[in-house]
């Protein structure tokens, strides 16, 4: 039997089998016999069970202890990696409780000073820091394994008072500031955020693009509102609850600070089966092999923080039910309004099917809440890349040992590529490596990776929200505005009178999400003989046969268990969901509270300023002026664009031949490649005809010419498919380059027309 946590599959369920229960040992036996063959059955089973009754609890103990041990550092990370601080938020103009530490690197893994930094944050979501360097083969292992210095944005259990959500995002601008001073020569950092610190750290590259290289968000939810009938109740929550007055009241219960436990409580009862039974009976069904992964993994998970009450009540007022983001209605205190079309850095999604928190309609929609085609992404000189993974669950995502050796290893070694490809939206596709490409020494690991061109389209295949279901949770914002002025205008008066810190620390501390910890540490008298018995235990353990037959009833009972709770579990969510619309998508209840209409509904895509739709058209002006300008490289580079168009695919093969090719010009930098690369793009994109007819004038040598073919041939073989469109292309560039006449021209577009989106 195989059941897991929340770390390797779908947040703990499991679809494998129970064996059968069969009352004898043996059909083969006497039937004199049975009584006696069951009476060593059931003797050995309960010596079984009572000795890995005494392991469970001695691994309670130590959970206990770990979590108490944990809580008691001032930065309470479970890294695996050494690390110092080298800049605390304490310092700063408006004080943080976040910390900036460089990760110090392995013996076995030297940095390459040549390498961009990586830069590591981590969700203050209700755990401390260090989930992205949980295990050697993390985010951070793969990040030393390619060869970068990197760095971690961690955090202490404790908010500073005052703090607000935007003082983080500003506060990390100073330590981005600070990683680039260390590192002024090197191409700008690669930032990481898991879940909520994907959106925190893309808000800081909002307010400051030009700190910024690649922004990878894994597991981020942005659009808050998205998602599909009959998955993923979450979203409902807010609603349920009657609006965001429930968070002012548990942080005015904690006495101004919000209990991250709260957080970790909703998602544990999106599967109560895993959280009630299925996880802990995991531990004590294999409990002589399940220790060491159960307490390193609960070692994170029972490190809960606190945030300030402003802090969660902006969360959940500008995100997670007024959805405000993708809209471009959130501000700095300054006027600085976030837009994420402001980032011209590459962002990279890293999502899954089997995510039930952050599911692809949330950390995908907001391509479609802020964009009305490729062309739009692309006019905005902007970079989107997507990987799905087909069935993880949600901490899965940056945990598991299996995505850092997959996608993880994928982007960091190919994190320069990223960086320049053509502005557009593309699909990040990982598979294992075929037979053939085994043998390959130029790609390593066991997986290769390709990008494919994609359109809107392919977002919206993953569902979204209708018109109905917008205007349903327009009006839950509306609602949660009323609900939370007479929440302050009544209620919370009274109940920040009779709340003192005193009485907040136990309310703390009664939570189950605490209690289940503390009620088994070392210090609690009942388990003062625990470790001796179990270390007794351990020298006279003698497990059961697997085929012993009342070890198969247990897990069958321990599979009907399961069963039930999954259903309990399946009909609440169709509850939720079915109560959720019956309120707030009422006709009736719209029309009181005013969203009936579409005015209600935020704009998608959000309007541009003046001011952006100039900036626009000045660049389209210039890339258009630059048509007939460039040199040999700018010429070979807009041919071998042209050519690669002709599949929408570009392979890890052909992107690493690329980037040498590149590469080893000696007087361009990433950012000079990336401009190059874009500019070139463009002018395709603008003028395709014009473009293509001048490139003899690019490279008037003939020599040169013949050259710059044979190494486009070479480039376009080393890639995995060769299809006929990127022949007929090549052929077509071979008779303009030799001065023949193109029998077949590339798809035609007029001059000032805008491409189709694949192309």
């Amino acid at each position: 039997m195989n059941i897991q946590n929340n770390v390797d599959g779908r947040d703990g369920q499991s679809n494998e089998p129970f064996p059968v229960f069969t009352p004898f040992a043996s059909a083969g036996d006497a039937m004199w016999q049975w009584p006696t063959r069951l009476a060593e059955d059931l003797t050995a089973y309960w010596t079984d069970a009572a000795q890995r009754t005494t392991l469970f609890l001695d691994l309670l103990r130590q959970r206990g202890d770990e979590q108490a041990g944990m809580t008691s550092r001032p930065l309470a990370t479970v890294l695996t990696f050494d690390h110092e601080i080298i800049m605390g938020g304490s310092s700063l103009p408006r004080p943080i409780n976040f910390s900036l530490a460089r990760v110090i690197p392995p013996a076995d893994a030297p940095v390459d000073v040549s390498k961009r930094p990586v830069v590591i944050v981590d969700p203050r979501a209700g755990q401390g820091p260090g989930i992205g360097g949980f295990h050697y083969q993390s985010e951070i292992g793969d990040a030393f394994a390619a060869g970068h210095q990197v760095y971690f944005i961690g955090f202490s259990e404790e908010p500073v008072p005052g703090q607000t959500f935007l003082d983080v995002v500003e506060g990390q601008v100073a330590f981005f500031e600070r990683i680039i001073e260390l590192h002024p020569d090197r191409p700008l950092p690669f930032a990481v955020g898991n879940c909520q610190a994907g959106y925190q750290t893309l808000m800081v590259a909002m307010l400051r693009p030009d700190l910024f290289g690649p922004v990878m968000l894994a597991g981020s939810p942005m659009s808050y509102w998205q998602g599909v009938h009959g998955k993923n109740p979450m979203r409902y929550t807010g609603g349920l609850l009657g609006g965001t007055w429930s968070a002012a009241l548990a942080s005015d219960l904690g006495n101004g600070r919000f209990d991250g436990a709260y957080l970790i409580g909703n998602f544990d009862l999106l599967n109560p089966a895993n959280t009630f039974f299925e996880k802990l009976y995991h531990v004590y069904s294999e409990v002589d092999t399940e220790g060491p992964r159960f307490l390193g993994f609960e070692k994170w998970w029972g490190d809960l923080v606190l945030l300030n009450g402003e802090e969660i009540q902006y969360l959940a007022d500008q995100h997670f039910v007024g959805n405000k983001l993708t809209a471009n209605e959130i501000a700095t205190d300054d006027g600085r309004r976030f837009d994420i079309r402001s980032v011209t850095s590459p962002i990279i999604v890293f999502t899954s099917l089997g995510d039930n928190i952050s599911p692809p309609q949330q950390t995908l929609g907001w391509i479609l809440d802020l964009y009305g085609s490729v062309d739009d992404i692309r006019n905005h000189d902007q970079t989107i890349v997507y990987c799905v993974d087909p069935k993880v669950g949600h901490l899965a995502i940056f945990v598991s040992k299996k995505v850092a050796a997959r996608e993880d290893d994928i982007v960091m070694r190919m994190i320069n590529l990223i960086d320049v490809l053509p502005p557009g939206l593309y699909e990040l596709i990982v598979t294992p490596k075929t037979d053939a490409e085994s043998g390959d020494d130029d790609i390593p690991g066991d997986f290769v990776a390709r990008f494919e061109a994609r359109t809107l389209d392919d977002i919206r295949r993953f569902g979204c929200n209708s018109k109905e279901d917008d205007r349903a949770f327009a009006t839950v914002a509306r609602w949660s505005e009323i609900t939370l002025a007479s929440y302050r205008t009544f209620f919370q008066p009274f109940v920040r009178s009779v709340v003192n810190e005193q009485t907040a620390e136990v309310m703390r501390a009664i939570k189950p999400e605490r209690l289940q910890y503390a009620l088994f540490t070392s210090h609690q008298p009942w388990m003062s003989m625990v470790a001796e018995a179990a270390e007794q235990v351990r020298n006279e353990r003698n497990p059961v046969a697997t085929d012993n037959p009342f070890r198969l009833l247990e897990q069958q009972m321990a599979a009907a268990t399961v069963d039930g709770w999954n259903r309990f579990r399946d009909v609440r969510d169709r509850l939720e969901e079915w109560m959720f619309f019956s309120i707030y998508g009422s006709p009736f209840v719209q029309a009181v509270l005013g969203t009936a209409g579409d005015a209600a509904l935020p704009r998608h895509p959000p309007p541009t300023t003046p001011a952006e739709r100039t900036d626009v058209a000045a660049r389209i002006d210039r890339f258009k002026s630059s048509v007939g300008s460039g040199d040999a490289l700018a010429a070979k580079v807009r041919a071998l664009l042209f050519v690669i168009a002709g599949d929408h695919v570009i392979d890890e093969r052909l992107s690493l031949h690329l980037h040498k090719m590149l590469s080893e010009v000696n007087h361009l930098d990433i950012e000079s490649i990336k401009q190059l690369v874009r500019t070139q793009f463009f002018v395709l994109q603008f003028d395709r005809e014009e473009a293509l007819r001048t490139l003899p004038k690019m490279v008037p040598e003939a020599e040169a010419r013949q050259a710059m073919l044979a190494e486009l041939k070479a480039l376009t073989e080393s890639a995995t498919r060769t299809t006929p469109e990127m022949t007929l292309r090549l052929e077509t560039l071979e008779r303009l380059l030799r001065g023949g006449t193109r029998r077949r021209a590339p798809a035609k577009l007029s001059k000032g027309s805008k491409p189709a989106e694949t192309d």
